[in-house]
């Protein structure tokens, strides 16, 4: 069974609601601006960190908010983030860059990597992320997204990512 269906079983056997969306592969915020007319909800942008002591983070904020990472430091508890290299993404969760998801949580089964939804995601009612690859975007709630990171063994923290002064 490949990861993307291992992911929509978990979602299934969890009864989260999902929708998956096919497109093109996109790679950056930019990219995908063309599909938010045609898929709803709120279209996210995720970030994998690693902070000065060695720790590993995604970060799922809305697409068009901008992120401080010296202020998120502080805001997660982490020494002084930066942006995690392609060969950890792919050894802790299976994916690349391109494809930085929260779903990537099935795929971290040692627990190593800390997921931080931002609060209007975790409330939403609909949020779009990639489900594990680029060529698609999966919809579900933001309730459905928190379950499933707890049903994963991440219990998710949940911030107001913030934004440059």
């Amino acid at each position: 069974m490949s990861s993307e269906q291992s992911l929509l079983k978990t979602l299934d056997a969890a009864g989260i609601v999902w929708t998956m969306h096919e497109h093109e592969a996109v790679f950056t915020v930019e990219e995908s601006a063309s599909l938010y007319a045609a898929i709803p909800g709120i279209h996210t942008k995720n970030l994998f960190l690693k902070d000065a002591s060695g720790n590993f983070w995604v970060v799922s904020a809305p697409h068009d908010a901008p992120v401080d990472l010296k202020a998120l430091s502080s805001v997660i508890g982490a020494k002084k983030v930066s942006f995690g290299k392609p060969d950890h993404m792919m050894r802790l969760l299976g994916i690349s860059p391109g494809s930085v998801t929260p779903l990537a949580a099935l795929n971290d089964t040692t627990g190593t990597v800390k997921f931080v939804i931002d609060d209007r995601l975790a409330a939403a009612e609909c949020i779009n992320v990639h489900p594990l690859r680029n060529t698609a975007t999966i919809s579900l709630s933001g309730s459905g997204l928190m379950s499933f990171l707890v049903g994963t063994g991440h219990a998710p923290v949940v911030v107001a990512v913030p934004a440059p002064l």
